[in-house]
Protein backbone atom coordinates (compact mmCIF):
# COMPACT_ATOMS: atom_id res chain seq x y z
CA UNK A 1 0.00 0.00 0.00
CA UNK A 2 1.16 3.49 -1.02
CA UNK A 3 1.88 5.44 1.83
CA UNK A 4 -0.16 8.84 1.53
CA UNK A 5 1.61 12.54 1.49
CA UNK A 6 1.05 14.22 4.90
CA UNK A 7 -2.06 16.02 4.61
CA UNK A 8 -3.43 14.23 1.67
CA UNK A 9 -7.03 12.63 2.20
CA UNK A 10 -7.49 8.96 1.55
CA UNK A 11 -10.08 6.48 2.67
CA UNK A 12 -9.13 3.12 4.51
CA UNK A 13 -12.30 0.42 4.49
CA UNK A 14 -12.77 -2.23 7.84
CA UNK A 15 -15.82 -3.72 9.18
CA UNK A 16 -18.67 -1.15 10.76
CA UNK A 17 -19.43 -2.57 14.13
CA UNK A 18 -21.24 0.38 15.60
CA UNK A 19 -23.41 2.52 13.57
CA UNK A 20 -23.52 6.12 13.84
CA UNK A 21 -20.71 8.79 11.98
CA UNK A 22 -17.87 10.44 13.95
CA UNK A 23 -15.95 13.55 13.04
CA UNK A 24 -13.25 14.40 15.04
CA UNK A 25 -8.97 14.25 15.38
CA UNK A 26 -6.95 11.08 15.75
CA UNK A 27 -5.23 10.33 18.85
CA UNK A 28 -2.88 7.09 18.33
CA UNK A 29 -2.87 4.67 21.50
CA UNK A 30 -1.17 1.36 22.16
CA UNK A 31 -2.71 -1.63 21.97
CA UNK A 32 -0.21 -2.52 25.24
CA UNK A 33 -1.28 0.68 27.07
CA UNK A 34 -4.66 2.55 26.40
CA UNK A 35 -3.38 5.03 29.28
CA UNK A 36 -0.49 6.07 27.78
CA UNK A 37 -1.63 9.28 26.04
CA UNK A 38 -0.16 11.68 23.69
CA UNK A 39 1.30 15.39 25.10
CA UNK A 40 3.23 18.35 24.29
CA UNK A 41 6.59 19.33 26.20
CA UNK A 42 7.15 22.47 26.60
CA UNK A 43 10.80 23.50 24.43
CA UNK A 44 12.72 24.18 27.59
CA UNK A 45 11.67 21.09 29.18
CA UNK A 46 12.08 18.76 26.59
CA UNK A 47 16.47 17.88 27.20
CA UNK A 48 14.68 16.90 30.61
CA UNK A 49 11.77 14.39 29.30
CA UNK A 50 14.64 12.74 27.38
CA UNK A 51 16.75 12.03 30.27
CA UNK A 52 13.24 11.35 32.14
CA UNK A 53 13.34 8.11 29.38
CA UNK A 54 17.15 8.01 29.48
CA UNK A 55 16.82 6.99 33.01
CA UNK A 56 13.86 4.54 32.77
CA UNK A 57 16.06 3.36 30.18
CA UNK A 58 19.01 2.74 32.39
CA UNK A 59 16.56 1.59 35.22
CA UNK A 60 15.42 -1.35 33.50
CA UNK A 61 18.64 -2.39 31.97
CA UNK A 62 20.03 -2.32 35.65
CA UNK A 63 17.07 -4.67 36.86
CA UNK A 64 17.63 -7.29 33.68
CA UNK A 65 21.44 -7.00 34.76
CA UNK A 66 20.97 -7.70 38.34
CA UNK A 67 18.32 -10.51 37.48
CA UNK A 68 21.08 -12.67 35.05
CA UNK A 69 24.06 -11.73 38.00
CA UNK A 70 21.04 -13.91 40.23
CA UNK A 71 20.11 -16.88 38.26
CA UNK A 72 20.91 -19.84 40.34
CA UNK A 73 23.15 -22.62 38.76
CA UNK A 74 20.90 -24.70 38.48
CA UNK A 75 18.09 -22.85 36.69
CA UNK A 76 17.03 -23.68 33.27
CA UNK A 77 19.42 -22.40 30.58
CA UNK A 78 15.70 -20.56 29.24
CA UNK A 79 15.79 -18.54 32.24
CA UNK A 80 19.39 -16.49 31.14
CA UNK A 81 18.66 -16.83 27.01
CA UNK A 82 15.42 -14.92 28.30
CA UNK A 83 17.07 -12.46 29.94
CA UNK A 84 19.71 -12.03 27.54
CA UNK A 85 17.10 -11.37 24.83
CA UNK A 86 15.15 -8.83 27.10
CA UNK A 87 18.28 -6.78 27.05
CA UNK A 88 18.96 -7.27 23.44
CA UNK A 89 15.79 -5.75 23.03
CA UNK A 90 16.03 -2.70 25.22
CA UNK A 91 19.58 -2.34 23.60
CA UNK A 92 17.86 -2.25 20.49
CA UNK A 93 18.10 1.06 18.44
CA UNK A 94 14.25 1.27 17.69
CA UNK A 95 13.73 1.34 21.73
CA UNK A 96 16.82 2.55 22.74
CA UNK A 97 17.20 5.97 20.66
CA UNK A 98 14.56 6.63 18.19
CA UNK A 99 11.93 7.75 20.83
CA UNK A 100 14.54 10.02 21.99
CA UNK A 101 14.79 11.72 18.48
CA UNK A 102 10.84 11.51 18.36
CA UNK A 103 10.50 13.61 21.94
CA UNK A 104 13.40 16.05 19.92
CA UNK A 105 11.70 16.44 16.61
CA UNK A 106 7.89 16.22 17.91
CA UNK A 107 8.18 17.87 21.63
CA UNK A 108 5.70 14.76 22.51
CA UNK A 109 6.25 13.21 26.02
CA UNK A 110 8.73 10.55 26.19
CA UNK A 111 6.20 7.43 26.88
CA UNK A 112 4.19 8.29 23.68
CA UNK A 113 7.26 8.03 22.06
CA UNK A 114 8.25 4.53 23.06
CA UNK A 115 4.74 3.34 22.65
CA UNK A 116 5.28 4.29 18.94
CA UNK A 117 8.26 2.79 18.59
CA UNK A 118 6.88 -0.35 20.15
CA UNK A 119 4.03 -0.57 17.93
CA UNK A 120 6.18 -0.55 14.60
CA UNK A 121 8.64 -3.12 15.70
CA UNK A 122 5.38 -5.39 16.64
CA UNK A 123 3.75 -4.78 13.62
CA UNK A 124 7.37 -5.78 11.69
CA UNK A 125 7.25 -8.66 14.20
CA UNK A 126 3.79 -9.60 12.63
CA UNK A 127 4.76 -10.18 9.09
CA UNK A 128 7.72 -12.52 10.39
CA UNK A 129 6.83 -16.44 9.01
CA UNK A 130 8.34 -18.29 11.83
CA UNK A 131 6.23 -18.96 14.10
CA UNK A 132 8.36 -18.93 17.28
CA UNK A 133 9.89 -15.50 15.80
CA UNK A 134 6.69 -14.06 15.49
CA UNK A 135 6.13 -14.72 19.34
CA UNK A 136 8.79 -12.72 20.47
CA UNK A 137 6.20 -9.41 19.50
CA UNK A 138 5.27 -10.23 23.12
CA UNK A 139 8.57 -10.22 24.73
CA UNK A 140 9.28 -6.71 23.31
CA UNK A 141 5.69 -5.86 24.57
CA UNK A 142 6.95 -6.69 27.98
CA UNK A 143 10.06 -4.78 27.76
CA UNK A 144 8.57 -1.76 27.36
CA UNK A 145 6.53 -2.06 29.96
CA UNK A 146 8.67 -2.35 31.68
CA UNK A 147 10.19 1.14 30.52
CA UNK A 148 6.64 2.46 31.41
CA UNK A 149 6.37 1.69 34.34
CA UNK A 150 10.03 2.94 35.21
CA UNK A 151 9.08 6.37 33.82
CA UNK A 152 5.48 6.60 35.47
CA UNK A 153 7.27 6.11 38.82
CA UNK A 154 9.22 9.45 37.81
CA UNK A 155 6.97 11.97 38.73
CA UNK A 156 4.71 12.55 35.21
CA UNK A 157 1.21 11.29 35.02
CA UNK A 158 -0.10 10.73 32.02
CA UNK A 159 -2.75 13.58 30.56
CA UNK A 160 -5.76 12.40 28.57
CA UNK A 161 -6.41 14.22 25.76
CA UNK A 162 -8.54 17.25 26.18
CA UNK A 163 -11.93 17.92 24.09
CA UNK A 164 -12.75 13.95 24.42
CA UNK A 165 -15.96 14.50 22.65
CA UNK A 166 -13.90 15.27 19.26
CA UNK A 167 -11.02 12.22 19.22
CA UNK A 168 -11.13 9.49 17.42
CA UNK A 169 -8.91 6.63 18.95
CA UNK A 170 -7.32 5.03 16.74
CA UNK A 171 -5.25 1.59 17.45
CA UNK A 172 -3.45 -1.71 16.26
CA UNK A 173 -6.05 -3.53 18.54
CA UNK A 174 -7.51 -3.34 21.51
CA UNK A 175 -8.48 -5.65 24.10
CA UNK A 176 -12.37 -6.16 25.84
CA UNK A 177 -10.12 -4.64 28.72
CA UNK A 178 -8.67 -2.08 26.74
CA UNK A 179 -12.45 -1.02 25.91
CA UNK A 180 -13.99 -0.88 29.75
CA UNK A 181 -11.63 1.76 29.74
CA UNK A 182 -13.58 3.68 27.30
CA UNK A 183 -16.53 4.17 29.22
CA UNK A 184 -14.18 6.52 31.60
CA UNK A 185 -14.11 8.85 28.83
CA UNK A 186 -16.15 10.62 26.11
CA UNK A 187 -14.32 9.98 23.01
CA UNK A 188 -16.05 10.35 19.59
CA UNK A 189 -15.16 7.12 18.07
CA UNK A 190 -12.78 3.96 17.28
CA UNK A 191 -10.83 2.59 14.46
CA UNK A 192 -8.85 -0.60 15.11
CA UNK A 193 -6.41 -2.44 12.27
CA UNK A 194 -7.56 -5.94 13.84
CA UNK A 195 -10.82 -7.41 14.76
CA UNK A 196 -14.00 -8.82 13.72
CA UNK A 197 -17.34 -7.71 13.97
CA UNK A 198 -18.65 -9.77 16.86
CA UNK A 199 -15.34 -9.93 18.83
CA UNK A 200 -15.87 -8.85 22.09
CA UNK A 201 -13.86 -6.04 21.89
CA UNK A 202 -16.44 -4.82 18.94
CA UNK A 203 -19.45 -5.79 21.77
CA UNK A 204 -18.28 -3.28 24.20
CA UNK A 205 -18.09 -0.87 21.20
CA UNK A 206 -21.05 -1.09 20.47
CA UNK A 207 -22.92 -0.72 24.41
CA UNK A 208 -20.80 2.31 24.01
CA UNK A 209 -22.73 3.58 21.39
CA UNK A 210 -20.34 5.10 19.73
CA UNK A 211 -19.29 4.98 15.90
CA UNK A 212 -16.86 2.18 15.35
CA UNK A 213 -14.53 0.08 12.20
CA UNK A 214 -12.29 -2.91 13.13
CA UNK A 215 -10.27 -4.71 10.42
CA UNK A 216 -8.88 -1.67 8.83
CA UNK A 217 -5.36 -3.33 8.71
CA UNK A 218 -3.03 -0.50 8.15
CA UNK A 219 -5.23 2.48 9.59
CA UNK A 220 -2.63 2.81 12.51
CA UNK A 221 0.64 3.12 10.63
CA UNK A 222 -0.82 5.74 8.18
CA UNK A 223 -2.88 7.94 10.21
CA UNK A 224 -0.94 10.62 11.89
CA UNK A 225 -2.16 12.23 15.91
CA UNK A 226 -4.44 15.19 15.19
CA UNK A 227 -5.55 14.30 11.83
CA UNK A 228 -9.10 14.98 10.74
CA UNK A 229 -11.13 11.58 10.72
CA UNK A 230 -14.53 10.75 9.95
CA UNK A 231 -15.69 7.23 10.71
CA UNK A 232 -18.73 6.31 9.41
CA UNK A 233 -19.84 2.59 11.17
CA UNK A 234 -22.33 1.70 9.20
CA UNK A 235 -20.62 1.63 5.78
CA UNK A 236 -17.10 0.44 7.54
CA UNK A 237 -15.36 3.16 6.10
CA UNK A 238 -12.87 5.90 7.51
CA UNK A 239 -11.97 8.63 5.49
CA UNK A 240 -8.95 10.67 6.78
CA UNK A 241 -7.86 14.24 6.13
CA UNK A 242 -11.19 15.18 3.83
CA UNK A 243 -11.80 18.02 1.99
CA UNK A 244 -14.63 20.78 2.58
CA UNK A 245 -17.20 18.70 0.45
CA UNK A 246 -16.85 15.40 2.02
CA UNK A 247 -16.44 17.37 5.65
CA UNK A 248 -19.85 19.32 5.12
CA UNK A 249 -21.36 16.03 3.49
CA UNK A 250 -20.87 13.91 6.31
CA UNK A 251 -21.67 16.80 8.70
CA UNK A 252 -25.64 16.54 7.08
CA UNK A 253 -25.32 13.25 7.43
CA UNK A 254 -24.56 12.65 11.11
CA UNK A 255 -27.45 15.29 11.83
CA UNK A 256 -30.06 13.43 10.01
CA UNK A 257 -28.71 10.40 11.79
CA UNK A 258 -29.32 12.39 15.21
CA UNK A 259 -32.69 13.76 14.40
CA UNK A 260 -33.70 10.11 13.70
CA UNK A 261 -32.45 9.00 16.71
CA UNK A 262 -34.33 11.31 18.39
CA UNK A 263 -37.52 10.49 17.11
CA UNK A 264 -36.98 6.89 17.84
CA UNK A 265 -37.10 8.48 21.84
CA UNK A 266 -40.97 8.41 21.67
CA UNK A 267 -41.38 4.86 21.48
CA UNK A 268 -39.38 4.71 24.90
CA UNK A 269 -42.84 4.32 26.79
CA UNK A 270 -44.82 2.30 24.01
CA UNK A 271 -45.78 -1.14 24.81
CA UNK A 272 -43.30 -3.92 22.56
CA UNK A 273 -45.82 -5.70 20.39
CA UNK A 274 -46.25 -6.66 17.26
CA UNK A 275 -48.97 -5.12 14.85
CA UNK A 276 -51.07 -8.41 15.40
CA UNK A 277 -50.56 -8.04 19.67
CA UNK A 278 -48.03 -10.17 20.17
CA UNK A 279 -46.30 -9.08 23.01
CA UNK A 280 -41.97 -9.19 23.01
CA UNK A 281 -40.21 -8.78 25.75
CA UNK A 282 -37.01 -6.20 24.78
CA UNK A 283 -34.12 -6.54 27.85
CA UNK A 284 -30.63 -4.84 27.65
CA UNK A 285 -27.06 -6.66 27.38
CA UNK A 286 -24.44 -4.38 30.03
CA UNK A 287 -20.79 -5.17 31.04
CA UNK A 288 -20.77 -3.14 34.02
CA UNK A 289 -23.62 -1.68 36.84
CA UNK A 290 -23.42 1.73 35.48
CA UNK A 291 -24.34 0.88 32.03
CA UNK A 292 -27.96 -0.11 33.80
CA UNK A 293 -28.93 3.92 33.66
CA UNK A 294 -28.72 3.40 29.55
CA UNK A 295 -30.85 -0.04 30.03
CA UNK A 296 -33.67 1.94 32.28
CA UNK A 297 -32.94 5.40 29.34
CA UNK A 298 -34.20 3.28 26.97
CA UNK A 299 -37.41 1.47 28.60
CA UNK A 300 -35.64 -2.18 28.98
CA UNK A 301 -38.20 -4.53 30.15
CA UNK A 302 -34.84 -6.33 32.32
CA UNK A 303 -31.80 -7.03 32.22
CA UNK A 304 -31.36 -10.01 30.02
CA UNK A 305 -27.40 -10.22 30.23
CA UNK A 306 -24.97 -9.25 33.00
CA UNK A 307 -22.08 -9.88 31.52
CA UNK A 308 -20.07 -10.04 35.12
CA UNK A 309 -16.55 -10.92 34.00
CA UNK A 310 -16.44 -7.09 33.22
CA UNK A 311 -16.06 -6.52 36.60
CA UNK A 312 -12.60 -8.39 36.96
CA UNK A 313 -11.15 -6.86 34.49
CA UNK A 314 -8.62 -3.53 34.74
CA UNK A 315 -7.25 -4.41 38.23
CA UNK A 316 -4.39 -6.23 39.56
CA UNK A 317 -6.55 -8.08 42.08
CA UNK A 318 -10.05 -10.08 41.50
CA UNK A 319 -12.99 -8.50 43.01
CA UNK A 320 -13.88 -9.53 46.42
CA UNK A 321 -17.01 -11.28 47.38
CA UNK A 322 -18.88 -7.94 48.69
CA UNK A 323 -17.22 -6.27 46.22
CA UNK A 324 -19.28 -8.21 43.54
CA UNK A 325 -22.76 -8.26 45.81
CA UNK A 326 -22.38 -4.75 45.54
CA UNK A 327 -22.37 -4.46 41.56
CA UNK A 328 -24.92 -6.82 41.76
CA UNK A 329 -27.17 -5.19 44.39
CA UNK A 330 -26.88 -1.92 42.52
CA UNK A 331 -28.28 -3.45 39.85
CA UNK A 332 -30.80 -5.41 40.81
CA UNK A 333 -32.35 -2.29 43.00
CA UNK A 334 -32.16 -0.03 40.17
CA UNK A 335 -34.10 -2.61 37.62
CA UNK A 336 -37.03 -2.24 40.44
CA UNK A 337 -38.44 -5.68 40.38
CA UNK A 338 -37.94 -6.07 36.81
CA UNK A 339 -36.12 -9.25 36.21
CA UNK A 340 -31.83 -9.09 36.02
CA UNK A 341 -29.89 -11.93 34.65
CA UNK A 342 -26.28 -12.32 36.33
CA UNK A 343 -24.09 -14.50 33.90
CA UNK A 344 -21.57 -16.40 35.68
CA UNK A 345 -18.03 -15.84 34.72
CA UNK A 346 -17.39 -16.42 30.97
CA UNK A 347 -13.36 -15.67 31.47
CA UNK A 348 -10.95 -17.33 28.90
CA UNK A 349 -10.51 -16.46 24.97
CA UNK A 350 -9.63 -13.00 24.96
CA UNK A 351 -11.05 -11.85 28.72
CA UNK A 352 -8.00 -12.69 31.13
CA UNK A 353 -7.63 -11.56 34.53
CA UNK A 354 -4.70 -11.18 36.71
CA UNK A 355 -4.07 -13.99 38.75
CA UNK A 356 -6.57 -16.34 36.99
CA UNK A 357 -4.66 -16.63 33.23
CA UNK A 358 -4.69 -19.85 32.24
CA UNK A 359 -5.33 -19.75 28.62
CA UNK A 360 -4.14 -22.42 26.52
CA UNK A 361 -2.79 -22.62 22.90
CA UNK A 362 -6.39 -21.90 21.51
CA UNK A 363 -8.56 -20.17 24.12
CA UNK A 364 -11.48 -20.24 22.15
CA UNK A 365 -11.86 -23.78 22.63
CA UNK A 366 -9.84 -24.30 25.82
CA UNK A 367 -10.72 -23.46 29.51
CA UNK A 368 -13.00 -21.07 29.28
CA UNK A 369 -16.27 -19.95 31.18
CA UNK A 370 -17.87 -23.02 32.84
CA UNK A 371 -14.83 -24.52 32.35
CA UNK A 372 -12.61 -22.17 33.46
CA UNK A 373 -15.46 -21.79 36.77
CA UNK A 374 -15.22 -25.41 37.56
CA UNK A 375 -11.57 -25.43 37.37
CA UNK A 376 -10.91 -22.17 40.15
CA UNK A 377 -14.03 -23.63 42.77
CA UNK A 378 -13.48 -21.01 45.11
CA UNK A 379 -13.70 -18.15 42.69
CA UNK A 380 -16.81 -19.91 41.28
CA UNK A 381 -17.90 -20.48 45.16
CA UNK A 382 -17.26 -16.48 46.30
CA UNK A 383 -19.46 -15.29 42.56
CA UNK A 384 -22.12 -17.06 43.24
CA UNK A 385 -22.34 -16.19 47.01
CA UNK A 386 -22.66 -12.62 45.70
CA UNK A 387 -25.05 -13.69 42.97
CA UNK A 388 -27.79 -14.97 45.98
CA UNK A 389 -27.09 -12.42 48.30
CA UNK A 390 -28.24 -9.77 45.75
CA UNK A 391 -31.09 -11.76 44.70
CA UNK A 392 -32.96 -10.30 48.20
CA UNK A 393 -32.63 -6.99 46.24
CA UNK A 394 -34.38 -7.71 42.58
CA UNK A 395 -35.41 -10.35 40.50
CA UNK A 396 -32.11 -11.91 40.15
CA UNK A 397 -31.27 -14.86 37.98
CA UNK A 398 -28.13 -17.02 37.17
CA UNK A 399 -27.26 -18.24 33.94
CA UNK A 400 -24.38 -20.28 33.45
CA UNK A 401 -22.11 -20.15 29.93
CA UNK A 402 -20.85 -22.28 27.18
CA UNK A 403 -22.41 -25.34 28.60
CA UNK A 404 -21.56 -28.63 26.53
CA UNK A 405 -22.09 -31.59 28.74
CA UNK A 406 -25.04 -32.73 31.23
CA UNK A 407 -22.38 -32.82 33.88
CA UNK A 408 -21.40 -29.47 33.65
CA UNK A 409 -24.93 -28.43 34.30
CA UNK A 410 -25.03 -31.22 36.78
CA UNK A 411 -21.44 -29.48 38.74
CA UNK A 412 -23.11 -25.65 38.40
CA UNK A 413 -25.62 -27.05 40.42
CA UNK A 414 -23.86 -28.79 43.16
CA UNK A 415 -21.63 -25.24 43.38
CA UNK A 416 -24.91 -23.46 44.12
CA UNK A 417 -26.34 -25.57 46.85
CA UNK A 418 -22.79 -25.67 47.76
CA UNK A 419 -22.95 -21.63 48.13
CA UNK A 420 -26.38 -22.06 49.78
CA UNK A 421 -25.42 -24.14 52.29
CA UNK A 422 -23.05 -21.77 53.10
CA UNK A 423 -24.97 -18.77 53.43
CA UNK A 424 -27.32 -20.92 55.38
CA UNK A 425 -24.66 -22.01 58.02
CA UNK A 426 -24.19 -18.20 57.94
CA UNK A 427 -27.54 -16.68 58.43
CA UNK A 428 -27.67 -14.72 55.20
CA UNK A 429 -30.98 -14.42 53.52
CA UNK A 430 -31.07 -15.38 49.76
CA UNK A 431 -34.13 -15.76 47.28
CA UNK A 432 -34.01 -19.54 47.86
CA UNK A 433 -36.24 -20.13 44.40
CA UNK A 434 -33.20 -18.11 41.90
CA UNK A 435 -33.68 -19.46 38.57
CA UNK A 436 -31.05 -21.45 36.43
CA UNK A 437 -30.12 -20.88 33.17
CA UNK A 438 -28.18 -22.08 30.67
CA UNK A 439 -26.50 -20.78 27.90
CA UNK A 440 -26.73 -22.43 24.50
CA UNK A 441 -23.62 -21.43 22.71
CA UNK A 442 -22.35 -25.01 21.48
CA UNK A 443 -24.20 -26.86 18.78
CA UNK A 444 -23.64 -29.64 20.79
CA UNK A 445 -25.91 -28.13 23.58
CA UNK A 446 -28.44 -27.06 21.29
CA UNK A 447 -28.52 -31.19 20.13
CA UNK A 448 -28.98 -32.37 23.48
CA UNK A 449 -31.85 -29.88 24.33
CA UNK A 450 -34.10 -32.96 25.78
CA UNK A 451 -31.73 -33.40 28.70
CA UNK A 452 -31.05 -29.87 28.99
CA UNK A 453 -34.39 -28.65 29.97
CA UNK A 454 -35.13 -31.08 31.95
CA UNK A 455 -32.08 -29.67 34.43
CA UNK A 456 -32.32 -25.92 33.35
CA UNK A 457 -34.94 -22.78 34.20
CA UNK A 458 -34.76 -20.95 31.48
CA UNK A 459 -32.31 -20.96 28.00
CA UNK A 460 -30.53 -18.04 26.18
CA UNK A 461 -29.16 -18.30 22.78
CA UNK A 462 -25.61 -17.00 22.35
CA UNK A 463 -25.57 -16.12 18.68
CA UNK A 464 -22.00 -15.05 18.52
CA UNK A 465 -20.94 -18.19 19.85
CA UNK A 466 -23.45 -20.41 18.64
CA UNK A 467 -22.17 -19.30 15.03
CA UNK A 468 -18.06 -19.28 15.78
CA UNK A 469 -18.76 -22.78 17.18
CA UNK A 470 -20.70 -24.43 14.23
CA UNK A 471 -19.10 -22.54 11.40
CA UNK A 472 -15.64 -23.15 12.88
CA UNK A 473 -14.74 -19.48 12.56
CA UNK A 474 -12.50 -17.47 15.10
CA UNK A 475 -15.18 -14.49 15.58
CA UNK A 476 -12.04 -12.16 16.80
CA UNK A 477 -9.52 -12.90 13.59
CA UNK A 478 -10.45 -10.70 10.73
CA UNK A 479 -8.80 -12.71 8.52
CA UNK A 480 -11.77 -15.42 8.40
CA UNK A 481 -14.33 -12.29 9.42
CA UNK A 482 -16.24 -12.62 5.77
CA UNK A 483 -17.10 -16.18 6.88
CA UNK A 484 -18.60 -15.55 9.60
CA UNK A 485 -22.59 -15.56 9.49
CA UNK A 486 -25.11 -15.29 12.12
CA UNK A 487 -27.69 -16.39 9.12
CA UNK A 488 -26.11 -19.80 7.49
CA UNK A 489 -29.05 -22.22 7.55
CA UNK A 490 -26.85 -24.58 9.22
CA UNK A 491 -26.96 -21.73 12.61
CA UNK A 492 -30.64 -20.81 11.86
CA UNK A 493 -31.52 -24.40 12.04
CA UNK A 494 -30.08 -24.74 15.39
CA UNK A 495 -31.77 -21.51 16.78
CA UNK A 496 -35.27 -22.20 15.67
CA UNK A 497 -34.69 -25.65 16.88
CA UNK A 498 -33.59 -24.45 20.43
CA UNK A 499 -36.64 -22.07 20.40
CA UNK A 500 -39.12 -24.51 19.25
CA UNK A 501 -38.05 -27.09 22.08
CA UNK A 502 -37.65 -25.04 24.75
CA UNK A 503 -41.37 -23.52 23.96
CA UNK A 504 -42.45 -27.80 23.98
CA UNK A 505 -41.22 -27.79 27.30
CA UNK A 506 -42.32 -24.76 29.26
CA UNK A 507 -38.84 -23.15 29.04
CA UNK A 508 -38.84 -19.15 28.24
CA UNK A 509 -36.05 -19.09 25.56
CA UNK A 510 -34.15 -15.63 25.13
CA UNK A 511 -31.40 -14.47 22.12
CA UNK A 512 -28.64 -12.31 23.93
CA UNK A 513 -26.02 -12.33 21.54
CA UNK A 514 -25.22 -9.80 18.92
CA UNK A 515 -28.20 -11.11 16.47
CA UNK A 516 -30.73 -9.64 19.02
CA UNK A 517 -29.83 -6.15 18.17
CA UNK A 518 -29.45 -6.96 14.45
CA UNK A 519 -32.26 -5.26 12.29
CA UNK A 520 -32.40 -7.66 9.89
CA UNK A 521 -32.98 -10.60 12.12
CA UNK A 522 -35.61 -9.37 14.22
CA UNK A 523 -38.70 -10.49 12.07
CA UNK A 524 -37.19 -13.96 11.36
CA UNK A 525 -36.59 -14.76 15.27
CA UNK A 526 -39.99 -13.25 16.18
CA UNK A 527 -41.40 -15.69 13.47
CA UNK A 528 -39.19 -18.45 14.85
CA UNK A 529 -41.10 -18.14 18.55
CA UNK A 530 -39.07 -16.04 20.17
CA UNK A 531 -40.59 -13.53 22.51
CA UNK A 532 -37.49 -12.50 24.49
CA UNK A 533 -34.43 -10.38 23.09
CA UNK A 534 -31.52 -8.97 24.95
CA UNK A 535 -29.10 -6.58 23.39
CA UNK A 536 -27.25 -3.63 23.81
CA UNK A 537 -29.34 -0.17 25.24
CA UNK A 538 -28.02 1.94 22.51
CA UNK A 539 -30.09 -0.99 19.58
CA UNK A 540 -33.24 -1.67 21.75
CA UNK A 541 -35.25 1.49 20.49
CA UNK A 542 -34.67 0.47 16.91
CA UNK A 543 -35.49 -2.90 17.64
CA UNK A 544 -38.81 -1.91 19.00
CA UNK A 545 -39.63 -0.02 16.24
CA UNK A 546 -39.45 -2.62 13.98
CA UNK A 547 -41.63 -5.05 16.13
CA UNK A 548 -44.05 -2.48 16.08
CA UNK A 549 -44.32 -2.81 12.56
CA UNK A 550 -44.67 -6.79 12.10
CA UNK A 551 -46.98 -8.67 11.03
CA UNK A 552 -46.65 -12.01 13.11
CA UNK A 553 -48.55 -14.25 10.44
CA UNK A 554 -46.99 -12.78 7.03
CA UNK A 555 -43.31 -13.36 8.52
CA UNK A 556 -44.24 -17.10 10.02
CA UNK A 557 -44.64 -18.13 6.06
CA UNK A 558 -41.45 -16.59 4.53
CA UNK A 559 -39.54 -17.93 7.37
CA UNK A 560 -40.62 -21.80 7.13
CA UNK A 561 -39.40 -21.22 3.85
CA UNK A 562 -35.83 -19.86 4.79
CA UNK A 563 -36.17 -23.18 7.40
CA UNK A 564 -36.46 -25.53 4.49
CA UNK A 565 -33.65 -24.25 2.18
CA UNK A 566 -30.32 -25.08 2.83
CA UNK A 567 -28.88 -22.59 -0.10
CA UNK A 568 -27.26 -19.32 1.51
CA UNK A 569 -28.16 -17.07 -1.11
CA UNK A 570 -31.88 -17.88 -1.15
CA UNK A 571 -32.10 -17.75 2.62
CA UNK A 572 -30.77 -13.83 1.82
CA UNK A 573 -33.58 -13.50 -0.90
CA UNK A 574 -36.09 -14.78 0.91
CA UNK A 575 -34.69 -12.81 4.34
CA UNK A 576 -34.59 -9.28 2.06
CA UNK A 577 -38.43 -10.11 1.49
CA UNK A 578 -39.18 -10.62 5.01
CA UNK A 579 -38.11 -7.18 5.58
CA UNK A 580 -39.42 -5.26 2.88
Amino acid sequence: MRLPQSGAGFTLHGAGVSGGIAIGYAHLVSAARLEVAHYDIAPEAIEEEVSRFDDAIAEVRGELIGLQANVSATAPAEMSAFLNLNLMILDDAQLSRVPRELIRSRGCNAEWALTQQMELLAQQFEQIEDAYLRERKNDIVQVVERVLKAMLGTGHAPAAPSHEENVIVVAHDLSPADMILFKQHQFAGFATDLGGVTSHTAIVARSLNIPAIVGLHHARGLIRENELLIVDGREGVLIVNPDRQVLAEFRLRQGQLDIERQKLKSLRSTPSTTLDGVAIELQANIELPQDVHAAIEAGAAGIGLFRSEFVFLNRDDLPSEDEQFEAYRKVAEAMDGRPVTIRTLDLGADKTVNGADRAGPNPALGLRAIRFCLAEPQMFLAQLRAILRSSIHGKVRILVPMLAHVHEIEQAMTAIAQAKEQLDDLGVPYDHGIKVGGMIEIPAAALSLGIFVKKLDFLSIGTNDLTQYTLAIDRSDDAVAHLYDPLHPAVLHLIAQTIRVGEKAGRPVAVCGEMAGDLAATRLLLAFGLREFSMHPAQLLTIKQQVLRTNMSQARGIASRILRSDDPAKCLQLLGRLND
